[in-house]
């Protein structure tokens, strides 16, 4: 994972207030839980003592208490409580639980993954989902590394094959270009796929200037816009859980139906959809190999791929910034 990054990981609902939440992400079992007034906290879900996991425990004020031995820790992994040793002393400072900078917005719980910063960047997202846009949410586990994901949902040449009978209808096998572009941390990708004339695939340079929006938006280090109508959009979170598993959370964004039963139900069925899509991308992308993507995995792209290059050039970028090479 890109460090130094906020990553969207949890929908808003998944941390109720009252009680803990364990939750396994960027390959860390963490605890999340809401502190009196409701923000979120998050800590790993283990006890610095004894190495119990705090999710077993309770939450007192806005501490997460272990089980173990009711040592308890604040939403910046401080111990404030040893019963043992008293209310009035001290808990040594080397009790201390690796804690992660939270943020909630946009109905995600975002963690800021790598080291603590004095000025954190703002949290990303898509500026164009107002207020009057309504949503529904499903998480959806994938067998596979994030970076397989996010690639499958830049991919262009794959439509008419895995999803013939859906978004795919129609043979448009042919892609020309596709055209790609990334500024401030985003990919913006136009789509151009038809039906095989006899004619070649053209490059991005031969197509003619549009001054049509994207389709597809991808913004690092994990979230997606499919752009259907500016009333309808897609959104997805990729979610690490680990090497090998990935928690895709779909979204689908509208703001045509707004009477509120009538909305939930619309929001409802547009969402199965979008499950039924994703689950045949799911069959597929759960069998590449190697797991992880990276630019030197012994893969031979094409023209089509064009997105997919831009991704992992940028993506190893980042990481090599950060002084973390690619594994063999």
């Amino acid at each position: 994972m890109i460090p130094n990054q906020w990553y969207a990981v949890l929908d808003s609902h998944d941390v109720p207030s009252g009680r803990p939440v364990s939750i396994m992400r960027m390959g860390e079992r963490l605890v999340f839980w809401r502190d009196g007034p409701g923000k979120v906290a998050c800590v790993r879900d283990t006890c610095p003592h004894r190495g119990a996991a705090l999710s077993l425990g309770r939450i007192c004020e806005s501490n997460v208490e272990c089980p173990f031995h009711g040592f308890q820790f604040d939403s910046s992994g401080k111990c404030r409580l040893v019963p043992a040793l008293g209310r009035i002393t001290p808990p040594p400072k080397v009790l201390a639980a690796r804690s992660y900078p939270v943020r909630e917005a946009h109905g995600w719980i975002w963690i800021f993954w790598g080291e603590a910063i004095d000025n954190l960047p703002p949290v990303p997202y898509f500026d164009d989902l107002d207020r009057l846009f309504s949503y529904a949410t499903f998480p959806y586990p994938w067998n596979a590394h994030y970076t397989r994901v996010i690639e499958n949902q830049l991919d262009v040449m794959h439509l008419p094959f895995v999803h013939y009978n859906t978004i795919g209808r129609g043979g448009r096998t042919i892609v020309d270009g596709p055209i790609s572009s990334l500024e401030d941390e985003t990919i913006s990708l136009w789509v151009y796929n038809r039906k095989d004339d006899g004619t070649p695939a053209r490059r991005p340079d031969e197509i003619p200037p549009t001054h049509r929006a994207p389709q597809i938006y991808f913004r690092f280090p994990n979230i997606w816009q499919n752009n259907i109508s500016p009333d309808f959009r897609i959104v997805a979170a990729f979610a690490p859980v680990d090497e090998k598993r990935t928690v895709l959370y779909l979204r689908t964004y509208q703001r045509t139906v707004r009477l509120p039963i009538l909305r939930e139900l619309f929001n409802g069925i547009a969402l199965i959809g979008n499950w039924y899509i994703a689950r045949q991308d799911k069959s597929v992308v759960e069998t590449q190999e190697p797991k992880r993507s990276d630019l030197h995995i012994g893969e031979h792209l094409v023209g089509g791929d064009g997105p997919v290059i831009l991704y992992r050039r940028h993506r190893r970028a980042l990481l090599d910034a950060a002084g973390i090479p690619e594994k063999p």
